[in-house]
């Protein structure tokens, strides 16, 4: 099994990282790590897996997030997504919020970290592919140092080796998902005393990471960034990254070759019975920071809500976006 390069990667992020979102993004980068939305292993096991699982191969490698505290049942959905394909299965501890507590899974798992381990070793039982954990530095007041190292270690003693932490603590009552990625306070040095202290497992920081610079300086401190929502919205930060990071001659594409790309994507996906929308709504960021961005967002929003919207609708739109104002 060939090891994943896990020094770049993009964060599962809800009702954002799909499977059309992930085609758009790995264009901007051939190698990182991209990460599917969290999926209930119920919903694995029990719903239109087809759909739930389905992704192109152009998105390898790219691993499968999966949501549950059931071994059994993480088990079984571990190895549906083993056996249809996916590199990696990597285990939500990190979501705060109240829809996925009330299912006693995320990031309240942390408080039970036999559990955890319960579960990662049963599917690693079932599955070759690697197993990971995706976790917060605590939760409420269970914030010291000294809990997230016993948590991890406890994880790793059950064979997990890879752990992506956001250095941030996630709130569990009293904050939305999306305060609890902008309140409680960012702490890298935490995790990078993590790595130090565990130097033999992977350790990869997420959380609050945006630029160039700040990307690479972790890499003295972890073993890989994940980034979240900054490569959703700038996604040329990708191919800023890449070019840094692997230094293989790697040309950042220009925006008609991404949008030619994307239109013949868009093509086979609406022959499939796939709305149009469903794909331009996360090409928005293409323009991010540039000439014509604005008019870029709004030809596209606009023009993918008329009905009878074919993929001609993305060249027409760069081009409205691109051409000079008289």
């Amino acid at each position: 099994m060939k090891p994943i390069d896990r020094r770049l990667s993009v964060a599962p992020m809800l009702d954002w990282t799909d499977r059309h979102c992930r085609y758009f993004l790995r264009l901007f980068s051939p190698r990182m790590l991209l990460y599917t939305e969290m999926i209930v292993a119920q919903a694995v096991l029990r719903g239109d897996r087809g759909r739930l699982l389905a992704f192109d191969p152009a998105e390898h490698p790219v691993a499968l997030q999966l949501g549950g505290s059931d071994p059994e049942m993480l088990a079984a959905a571990a190895a549906i997504g083993a056996a249809a394909g996916y590199d990696e299965i990597n285990l939500n501890v990190g979501c705060p919020s109240d829809r996925v507590q009330n299912a006693s899974f995320g990031a309240c798992l942390m408080a039970r970290a036999s559990l955890v381990a319960d579960c990662v070793r049963a599917m690693q039982a079932d599955v070759e592919v690697p197993v990971t954990v995706k976790c917060r530095t605590g939760i409420d007041d269970l914030d010291s140092y000294e809990f997230l190292r016993d948590f991890v270690a406890a994880v790793a003693d059950a064979g997990c080796e890879t752990f992506i932490v956001h250095a941030r603590k996630a709130v569990l009552a009293g904050l939305s998902p999306k305060q609890n990625r902008e309140v409680p306070p960012l702490d890298h040095a935490r995790v990078w005393r993590l790595k130090r202290e565990l130097p033999q497992l992977t350790i990869i920081i997420n959380g609050g990471l945006r630029t160039v610079p700040q990307v690479t300086g972790q890499f003295t401190h972890v073993d890989g960034v994940m980034l979240g929502r900054e490569a959703y919205h700038n996604p040329y930060v990708l191919a800023e990254l890449h070019r840094v990071i692997w230094a293989d001659g790697f040309t950042p594409p220009e925006p008609a070759v991404v949008v030619a790309a994307m239109q013949d994507y868009a093509g086979r996906q609406i022959a499939a019975g796939v709305p149009l929308r469903a794909i331009t709504r996360h090409l928005l960021g293409l323009l991010s920071g540039q000439p014509g961005a604005r008019a870029w967002r709004h030809a596209l929003t606009e023009g993918a809500s008329r009905p009878g919207a074919t993929p001609a609708l993305l060249p027409a739109a760069l081009r409205a976006a691109l051409t000079p104002i008289q």
